[in-house]
């Protein structure tokens, strides 16, 4: 071969080493980011791979520009690959007013990966291309990404980017400056803990603070979470979900980008992202964590992280609820967030709510029933909706209703019922049991509670097709004041009152043998069931509820194996309603209110 042959050959090669290591140089340099002393605003130019995705000319939700025309971002946002409307903005400071910085492009393409689940939101990443490249300057440029192989120990710092509310419901003032926030990485198995058995995958990473405060929320989700290593910044996470903003307790959960670097680079043919190996030092704390619930290490040859859900019994993964979105209000809920929701239904239609407490039992109201007769009677778990085709339903028939024996029909003492499911059911993040309130617990006049079911929206009004969940919050009455209200006599020791005094929050007609539930150390437990109630959100009408932690002993009684989780709830402080005195109880209540009452107890469903 010539030796000119050879030089050409030389040439060739050097040209094609120096661009595939072309995003290698360019990456993770901000060279305006000169110093990072917290969370806040964010300067101008320190966060240059920054995205802004633009629906219709709205911020939606964030990215980051992994090289000249490529946007990394989350799936969670897109209900389609249609690029109708979407556009990018890159080297942008504010939402509002003036950019000098700024450079847009429309969407070219939308690539969701294809095993993205929208309900556990594993595989939660997006590839976005610009319609045209875009010119590297001291405010746009690419960031660096981490390599499949890179370790990213428990409490590794890292920062979090983005445009999003400053906290829960409220938005940043104007002119919407970019903000930055320092959290530290929170190993997959603690996460698990508090997240939720089964939720956390192999494909996800955490971070947050256990105190709270410091955290991503609404707006920020596609953003990146970045660390910096030999003053490269490498991008290990992309912000996917969590529960509200900053709640103790409740880390963040983002896309593991080290696990897409093969399918990053399917995608993407020339101009690589430039991929980093991440090392942290020393041994990861994470480990060896255990917490209730959590199996042993993999490192012990035993279970990792995404094979939690099967070998656990009840009794560990109660309470714990594959629920990612803030619950902010009476409103429709959203899929997995409370997986013990049970349908008990006669000959296919929904009659009462339930709870399932383990794996082949459910707590209802005593008052659903007229005889224990199981003809008919089938248990739905894992639903959404009760109209419509359900992904996630799990039903089973009624092989034994069990009433107890000192249900009084008439004042609705003792009304609980439990009901064993035919057979026994698999736990999943749509279908698992709630833990329940133990028998020396303590819920004080004010308690914060939620309320689920498919009952009517209002007095009289059912709920619209596909007549999807409900929930509600509302605070526990004390027995005292919910006597005075309801009338004396009516409230004994085994219930619990809750509702607004104002009325206009309550459950109601088809919510009988739902759960109310409290949250306690990131685990949901049920302190009381729907029984009844005048009307429904009128005001001085609160809620009625059978006090399940009366009859802890009674329950246990008939599930000889995998008992329910029963836990030890305690309100803090003095409880206000010890000392409430009331003028008058309403034992002397109108005629027409008392024929309210009367006339639901006759046929036999909630009044509320």
């Amino acid at each position: 071969m010539a030796w000119r042959e050879w030089l050409n050959i030389i040439a060739l090669l050097s040209f094609l080493t120096a661009n595939s290591h072309a995003q290698l140089d360019a990456c993770g340099r901000p060279s305006l980011n000169t110093k990072i002393v917290g969370g806040g605003v964010a300067q101008e130019g320190s966060w240059p791979w920054q995205a802004s995705l633009q629906s219709l000319g709205i911020h939606v939700c964030a990215g980051s520009l992994i090289n000249k025309e490529w946007v990394l971002s989350a799936a969670h946002y897109f209900s389609n690959t249609s690029t109708s409307g979407w556009e990018i903005s890159l080297g942008r400071q504010n939402l509002q007013g003036n950019n000098p910085n700024e450079v847009t492009r429309t969407v070219d393409a939308i690539i969701l990966h294809p095993d993205f689940d929208i309900f556990s939101l594993d595989n939660d990443i997006a590839l976005l291309r610009l319609s045209s490249p875009v010119t590297f300057s001291d405010y746009i440029r690419p960031v660096c990404l981490a390599a499949n192989t890179s370790v990213i120990n428990n409490g590794t710092d890292s920062w979090v980017t983005g445009w999003a509310t400053v906290q829960e419901g409220e938005p940043l003032p104007f002119p919407a400056t970019l903000q930055e926030v320092e959290v530290p990485v929170l190993g997959n198995r603690q996460c698990s803990c508090l997240i939720g058995a089964g939720l956390v995958t192999d494909n996800m990473i955490c971070s947050g603070f256990l105190e709270g405060g410091i955290d991503a929320c609404q707006g920020d989700a596609g953003g990146p979470m970045v660390s910096e290593q030999d003053s490269i910044w490498i991008q290990s996470g992309i912000i996917s979900f969590g529960l509200g903003c900053s709640q103790p307790n409740s880390p963040g959960v983002y896309v593991r980008v080290s696990r897409y670097q093969s399918w990053i680079n399917s995608h993407i043919r020339s101009d690589q992202p430039g991929f980093v190996q991440f090392n942290s030092i020393g041994l990861d704390a994470d480990s060896n964590y255990t917490c209730p619930g959590l199996p042993p290490s993999a490192n012990e040859g035993l279970a990792t992280t995404t094979d939690l859900v099967p070998i656990l019994s009840s009794a560990e993964l109660c309470g714990i609820s594959s629920r990612r979105n803030k619950i902010i209000g009476g409103d429709v809920v959203s899929e997995g967030s409370w997986p013990w929701q049970a349908s008990v239904q006669s000959f296919g239609s929904h009659v009462c709510g339930g709870t399932l407490i383990n794996e082949e039992w459910v707590l209802t109201a005593a008052h659903c029933f007229t005889s224990t007769s199981t003809v008919g009677w089938s248990v739905s778990l894992g639903r959404r909706n009760l109209e419509g085709i359900e992904p996630n339903e799990v039903t089973r028939s009624v092989d034994t209703i069990i009433l107890h024996p000192f249900f009084d029909n008439l004042i609705f003492n003792n009304d609980i019922a439990l009901l064993r499911l035919s057979s026994v059911v698999e736990f999943n993040a749509y279908v698992r049991p709630v833990c329940l309130a133990a028998n020396s617990s303590m819920f004080n006049n004010g308690t914060d509670s939620w309320v689920t079911g498919w009952g009517s929206i209002r007095e009289g009004v059912p709920l619209p097709s596909p007549k999807t969940l409900q929930q509600v919050g509302v605070p526990v009455v004390g027995n005292k004041q919910c006597t005075c209200l309801i009338g004396a006599g009516l409230v004994t020791d085994n219930m619990i009152c809750a509702g607004f005094l104002e009325g206009g929050k309550d459950a109601c007609q088809g919510d009988s043998g739902s759960p109310m539930v409290s949250q306690q150390d990131s685990i949901w437990i049920q302190s009381g069931i729907v029984s009844y109630g005048y009307g429904c959100g009128r005001a001085n009408n609160p809620g009625v509820y059978t006090r399940v932690s009366i009859y802890q002993s009674w329950i246990n009684s008939h599930i000889s194996s995998d008992k329910p989780g029963f836990v030890q709830f305690n309100s803090s402080g003095p409880d206000a309603d010890s000392n409430y005195t009331c003028p008058l109880h309403r034992a002397d209540v109108p005629s027409a209110e008392c024929g309210v009452h009367y006339y639901h107890v006759a046929y036999n469903i909630y009044s509320m």
